[in-house]
């Protein structure tokens, strides 16, 4: 094909994508959220605590056993669950109990969890226990907050800093 044909073609075929490419970013418009919701993301990496505690053999307990199997204590490997809920106006909005993974149950657990949420004041509230040898909570916060409309809220949860960090 001679050049003064293939020239203005190909100028004319990458216009008309370039075109449709721009209309198709900016049209449609899309919204991720409603026009008066909030998004709450929960996440945390966890491990919970040991099951039981570790036993110390005694000296005949140890030579009843064979040379090769004396070791002087017996650590379990397996974790606790984690238990932990997510409240908003006392009313329920996550709720999980995630066992722990792994051949011997001895994993950590990473959750991430996006939870659509009213804009407007509330009272937050959000627990967790890791340790199947207490009831009820054993990290807890309370905290009012503030949603504006399309914002996004993380929860985060760190045993470093011994409980929730809210930003």
């Amino acid at each position: 094909m001679k050049k003064f044909i293939r020239y203005p073609l190909q100028i004319f075929n990458y216009a008309l994508f370039m075109g449709l490419v721009g209309y198709f970013s900016l049209y449609p418009s899309y919204h991720h959220l409603d026009e008066n919701q909030a998004m709450i993301t929960f996440t945390l990496g966890h491990v919970g605590k040991h099951v039981r505690a570790c036993v110390k053999y005694s000296q005949e307990d140890l030579l009843k056993l064979p040379p090769n199997m004396r070791k002087p204590m017996d650590c379990p490997r397996e974790r606790s669950p984690i238990i932990m809920e997510l409240k908003l106006d006392d009313k329920v909005i996550f709720s999980k109990t995630a066992p722990p993974l792994g051949l011997y149950k001895d994993q950590g657990i990473d959750i991430y969890e996006n939870i659509r949420a009213p804009a407007g004041k509330h009272k937050l509230t959000v627990w967790l226990n890791d340790d199947v040898k207490v009831e009820g909570p054993i990290y807890q916060l309370e905290q009012e907050i503030t949603l504006a409309p399309e914002q996004h809220l993380v929860i985060e949860f760190k045993s470093e800093i011994g409980g929730f960090n809210v930003f």
